[in-house]
């Protein structure tokens, strides 16, 4: 058996969609399945984030005026 899967993004539109399906012959059954919403990402959620937020209150920041003063820094 195959499979189409069609995307409507009109949800109007989504009854009369699959009202046309079921007249094509050969048409064992329609589903309709809503689609999910991706949930919003939010950065201050994250462990990263809340590490980064703790180490600028502890002052455990640093800074380098250019890409070779910082590798200075890290290589010593």
């Amino acid at each position: 058996m195959a499979t189409i899967v069609l995307q409507v993004p009109d949800e109007n539109l989504v009854s009369k969609v699959k009202q046309a399906c079921k007249m094509l012959m050969g048409v064992a059954s329609v589903k309709v399945q809503k689609s999910v919403k991706p949930k919003e990402y939010d950065i201050t959620k994250t462990t990263g984030y809340r590490e980064a937020m703790d180490d600028i209150k502890h002052g455990r920041v640093y800074h380098a005026d250019s890409v070779e003063d910082m590798f200075k820094q890290i290589l010593g």
